[in-house]
C-alpha cells in the first residue's frame, strides 16, 4: 500500500504570530498571494475575475498558510510516537470553511483589508461558498464541532466519513410541500481539500469464504469477494483555535476498480458498460438514500462497510508502519464510533486482526473491545440498525460467520451467568429472532466496546433503563456520560461578531480562550446599560435575518417582535406539531381579542423532512398552509407573522440563532438525546422554552429556573401515560383551545383546496398520539403566555439574556472533548487557556 502521505509532505517551518506593527506587511504578503492565485491557481485576470474566482483565490491563499500548520502538527505526532484518535461518523456537517480557518488562524481582519484594497467585499465572498453537505443535523454537526475541538486541544485526530457528491438533498418548498433536489455542493470544486489518488483501498462485497487447513486442526477463514470497490482518500485540514494544532478529516470516495467494460463497450453496449461504474460510485453518490425499498437497505449497509473499512485499512497501515505491531494497537489508537451507522467496525477490526494478521480470537477480540468506543446518539428503537440475516450474509460473510460467533460465545457466557434466563439472553443476543431475523447493530457495537456513552444526562440514565438495560445489568462498567457541547468559535466567534465584541469588553480579552470566562457577565446582568447594548446586537442580527426572509420568502417581518425559533430537523418526536398548534390558537385568541397585551411574534421554522417520512412532510405543509393564512389576515397585521426557510444548513443557521429571541426545544421528554440547537441558542443570548429532555435538564441547573420556560410531561410521566394508553380523546376536550384547533385543521380551514388534507395528522393526536403533544398542550400554552409576560417586562428580559450567555461556558465542546480524551481515549490534551 501507499507510503504515508503525511511523512513525503516537503518540511516548512511553523508560522508565528507577527506583532501588531507588523500587520501592514501581513496584508500587503496576503494581497499578493491572493492575486498569485487567481492568476495561477484559477486562472483569471483581476479584471475579468467573477466573485468566485476571488473565493477560490481567497481560499487557496488561506489554505497555504493552513499547510504550514498541518505539516508541523503531523510531523511532531510522528516524532512523538503520540497516541491518535480517530472518529468514524457517517456525518461530517462542516458547513462553509473560509470564515472558519480566517477566524482559528487570527487572519479575518487582515484579509479583510488585503482583499478590500483589491476592492473585493470578503463578506460577499463568504455568501458565494456552498456548504459542505455532508450531514443531516445535529449528528454531523456535533462531529464537526468534535474535530474543531480536538484541533484546538492538539489531540493528534483523524475524522473518518464519506465523500458524498450531492450529500443530503437541496430542499425546495413548492405549495407549501417539500421537494427533494440533488445538493450540488462539489458543482464548483471543493478549494479545501486535496485528493490522495496514492491512497486508494479494496473494499469487498458478496462472494464466499474458504476454509483453508493450516495444519492439525486450525483453519483459516479466507474471504473471496465477489466485487471490490476502491476507497480514494480526500483530506481536508482541519484547524484548532489561534491555529496551534491542525488535524485531518480524510473522507472516502467510491469508484469502480475499472472505469468500464471496454468488451461490452466496443459490443456497442455503451450502458451496460458502465454498470459497474455506475454501481460502485453509488456508494458515495448521497447521504442517506431512502432504505424504503431492498436495494435501498443493500446502498445503506454498503455505504456504512465501505467507509468503515476503508478507515480501518488506513489507521491500520498507519499504526504498522509506524509501531510495527498490531498487538499494540489499543495502546496507540482509540477508534470512536459516532452512533450506530460504523458499528460494523466490530467485526471489520476481528476480521482484520483474524485473517490477515493471525492473531488468535481471545487476542483479538482482547484488542478490539480495548481500541473501540461507542457513542449512542438516540433511544429510537428503530434508530438502533438492525440489517435483515439474509442480506448480512450476502452482501458481507466473513462478517457474519464473526458476528454469529462473536455471540455464540457471549450468550455461552450470559447463559452460565444467568441460567435460565431466556428473556435476558434474547434481549442481549445479536440476532433479533422475531418478526425475521435481523442483526442488531447497536448490541454490536455495545458489546465491542469499552466504553458507550450517552450525550446528556438524563439520555445516559435512561440508555441503562431502556435500549440497553439489559446489557447495563452485564457490563455497568462501560456505560458512561458525555453531554455534548458546541464549539464557541463558531457559533459565537464567526456568528455573532457584536454580542462577541460586546462579551470581550465586559468579560475580557480571556473569553475567546476560556469558556468558563464568560461567567463574568452575570454580574452585570441586571444592569440597564447591558440592555441596552445586548438589545441592540440583537436587532441587529434580527434586520439581517428579516432582510433574508424578505429577499427569500417575500414576507416582511417586524425586528421588534419576539422571534421564536425552531430550527432542526422534522420529526414528530421534535413536535413541530405542537408549536404549529399553539400558533393556530395564538392566531385565534389575537382576532378574539385584538386589544389585549400580546406579545408580538414571528414564528420562524426551518428543518428537512426525511424523503420518505409521509408524516414530517404533512407537517410542513400544515406550517406553511398556516403560514399563508396567518400572513395574508390584516387583522394580526404586525403581531403574528409564520416563516418556514427551506434548506436549512450551517450557514442559514448562522444567520437564524444570533437573532433567535425564543428557543423552542420542546421534544416528548425521554427522546432527544441531547440537542445543540439549544445550546447554541442559549450561548447567543435566547431564553429557552422546552421540555426536561435531553441537554435542556442540564441548560436548566446552569441557568437558574427563573431563565428558562419549562412545561409539560417528563420522562417518567411520559412513560407511565404510553402504558395507561394514549387515546387522547379526553384530554383535548379538557382543553380550552385544543379541540377548537383540531376541528379547523380537521374541517380544511388551512386546507381549503383539499379539506381532508390533515385528517389523518388529526386523527392519529386523537388516538394514538404516541408523542404526547395533546397532553402537552395546555401546559405549553400556559408557558408561552408566561414568555409574553416576560417579554413585556423588558429589564426582566434581557437580565435572563445575559444570564443564560453567562452561564454556558459549560456546554463547550473543549470540554466535552476533554472528558473523551480523559476518560475514554486516555491522551493528553494541551488546554486553551
Amino acid at each position: 500500500m501507499t507510503v504515508e502521505v503525511e511523512s513525503k509532505m516537503l518540511d516548512k517551518p511553523e508560522q508565528t504570530t507577527q506583532a501588531p506593527s507588523a500587520a501592514g506587511d501581513d496584508v500587503a504578503k496576503f494581497r499578493a498571494a491572493v492575486i498569485a492565485k487567481l492568476t495561477y491557481a484559477v486562472g483569471k485576470n483581476p479584471a475579468a475575475a467573477s466573485d468566485r474566482d476571488w473565493f477560490l483565490a481567497t481560499a487557496f491563499a488561506t489554505r497555504d498558510r493552513i499547510v504550514d500548520r498541518w505539516v508541523t502538527s503531523t510531523r511532531q505526532t510522528y516524532s512523538e510516537g503520540r497516541k491518535r484518535v480517530y472518529y468514524l461518523s457517517l456525518e461530517f456537517l462542516i458547513g462553509r470553511l473560509l470564515f472558519d480557518a480566517l477566524t482559528n488562524l487570527e487572519m479575518l481582519e487582515t484579509v479583510r483589508a488585503a482583499l478590500g484594497d483589491l476592492g473585493v467585499d470578503l463578506d460577499r465572498l463568504r455568501q458565494v461558498e456552498p456548504d459542505a453537505a455532508l450531514g443531516n443535523g445535529g449528528l454531523g454537526r456535533l462531529a464537526a464541532c468534535f474535530m474543531d475541538s480536538m484541533a484546538t486541544l492538539s489531540i493528534a485526530a483523524y475524522g473518518y466519513g464519506i465523500r458524498y457528491d450531492h450529500g443530503l438533498f437541496r430542499q425546495v418548498i413548492k405549495n407549501g410541500w417539500q421537494q427533494e433536489y440533488p445538493e450540488d455542493w462539489l458543482s464548483f470544486g471543493n478549494p479545501w481539500e486535496f485528493e490522495r489518488p496514492e491512497v486508494t483501498y479494496d473494499v469487498g462485497f458478496g462472494g464466499s469464504v474458504e476454509a483453508v487447513a493450516l495444519g492439525g486442526d486450525r483453519k483459516k477463514q479466507v474471504w473471496h469477494p465477489a466485487e471490490q470497490v476502491e476507497a480514494v482518500a480526500y483530506d481536508t485540514p482541519i484547524v484548532g483555535w489561534r491555529g496551534r494544532h491542525v488535524n485531518t478529516l480524510r473522507l472516502w470516495s467510491a469508484r469502480a476498480a475499472d472505469p468500464l467494460r471496454l468488451d461490452a463497450f466496443n459490443q456497442g453496449d455503451h450502458v451496460g458498460a458502465l454498470v459497474d461504474q455506475v454501481k460502485a460510485e453509488a456508494i458515495s453518490k448521497v447521504l442517506y438514500p431512502s432504505d424504503a425499498t431492498p436495494a435501498g437497505q443493500e446502498l445503506r449497509l454498503r455505504q456504512e462497510y465501505f467507509f468503515t473499512a476503508a478507515s480501518l485499512h488506513d489507521l491500520m497501515r498507519r499504526h504498522v508502519d509506524t509501531f510495527g505491531d498490531v498487538r499494540s494497537l489499543p495502546d496507540k489508537v482509540s477508534i470512536q464510533l459516532n452512533d450506530t451507522h460504523p458499528s460494523i467496525a466490530v467485526a471489520e477490526l476481528m476480521r482484520v486482526l483474524l485473517d490477515e494478521h493471525d492473531i488468535e480470537w481471545a487476542q483479538a477480540w482482547d484488542i478490539t473491545n480495548r481500541t473501540i468506543s461507542y457513542t449512542n446518539h438516540t433511544l429510537l428503537p428503530e434508530a438502533l440498525e438492525t440489517w435483515p440475516v439474509p442480506l448480512m450474509e450476502r452482501v458481507l460473510p466473513r462478517h457474519m460467520q464473526i458476528i454469529y460467533l462473536i455471540n455464540a460465545l457471549h450468550l455461552e457466557a450470559v447463559r452460565k451467568e444467568f441460567p435460565g434466563d431466556d428473556a435476558l439472553l434474547s434481549s442481549v443476543s445479536l440476532i433479533q429472532e422475531d418478526h425475521g431475523r435481523r442483526v442488531r447493530m447497536g448490541n454490536l457495537a455495545f458489546l465491542g466496546s469499552h466504553s458507550i456513552n450517552g450525550v446528556a444526562a438524563l439520555h445516559s440514565e435512561l440508555m441503562k433503563t431502556t435500549v440497553f438495560k439489559d446489557f447495563y445489568r452485564l457490563y455497568p462498567e462501560r456505560m458512561n456520560n458525555k453531554t455534548n457541547g458546541i464549539t464557541f468559535r463558531r457559533w459565537l466567534n464567526e456568528a455573532n461578531p457584536g454580542l462577541t465584541a460586546l462579551l470581550v469588553d465586559v468579560c475580557g480579552p480571556e473569553v475567546l480562550d476560556d469558556p468558563a470566562a464568560l461567567k463574568k457577565l452575570e454580574a452585570h446582568a441586571g444592569e440597564t446599560a447591558l440592555h441596552d447594548r445586548l438589545a441592540a446586537v440583537r436587532r441587529q442580527n434580527k434586520v439581517a435575518l428579516a432582510r433574508l426572509i424578505r429577499d427569500r420568502l417575500d414576507i416582511k417581518v417586524n425586528p421588534g417582535a419576539l422571534f421564536d425559533v425552531q430550527i432542526k430537523r422534522i420529526h414528530e418526536y421534535k413536535r413541530q406539531l405542537l408549536n404549529v398548534l399553539e400558533t393556530i390558537a395564538l392566531y385565534d385568541a389575537m382576532r378574539a381579542n385584538p386589544a389585549k397585551a400580546w406579545a408580538p411574534r414571528v414564528k420562524i421554522f426551518s428543518g428537512k423532512a426525511a424523503a420518505s417520512y409521509h408524516m414530517a412532510k404533512l407537517i410542513i405543509k400544515l406550517a406553511n398552509d398556516v403560514a399563508k393564512v396567518v400572513n395574508d389576515d390584516p387583522t394580526v397585521r404586525d403581531l403574528l407573522k409564520v416563516v418556514f426557510l427551506p434548506n436549512y444548513n450551517v450557514s442559514l443557521a448562522e444567520v437564524i440563532i444570533p437573532a433567535a429571541d425564543l428557543s423552542e426545544q420542546i421534544s416528548t421528554a425521554g427522546m432527544e438525546a441531547s440537542g445543540t440547537g439549544n445550546m447554541k441558542m442559549a450561548l447567543n443570548g435566547a431564553l429557552t422554552i422546552g421540555t426536561l429532555d435531553g441537554a435542556n435538564v442540564e441548560i436548566k441547573e446552569h441557568v437558574g429556573d427563573d431563565n428558562i420556560f419549562i412545561f409539560g410531561l417528563t420522562a417518567e410521566q411520559v412513560e407511565k401515560r404510553r402504558i395507561a394508553g394514549i387515546d387522547e380523546a379526553a384530554a383535548i376536550a379538557a382543553s380550552p383551545h385544543l379541540g377548537e384547533v383540531l376541528d379547523a385543521v380537521g374541517a380544511g380551514v388551512f386546507s381549503p383546496d383539499e379539506p381532508d388534507r390533515y385528517k389523518p395528522l388529526v386523527d392519529a393526536l386523537r388516538h394514538h398520539d404516541y408523542f404526547l403533544v395533546t397532553p402537552d398542550f395546555d401546559s405549553y400554552w400556559d408557558t408561552q403566555r408566561l414568555v409574553d409576560a416576560k417579554w413585556n417586562d423588558r429589564p426582566a428580559w434581557w437580565t435572563s439574556s445575559a444570564i443564560n450567555t453567562a452561564n454556558m461556558g459549560w456546554f463547550s465542546s473543549d470540554r466535552t472533548i476533554s472528558e473523551y480524551a480523559r476518560d475514554i481515549w486516555h491522551v493528553p490534551v494541551l488546554q486553551t487557556r
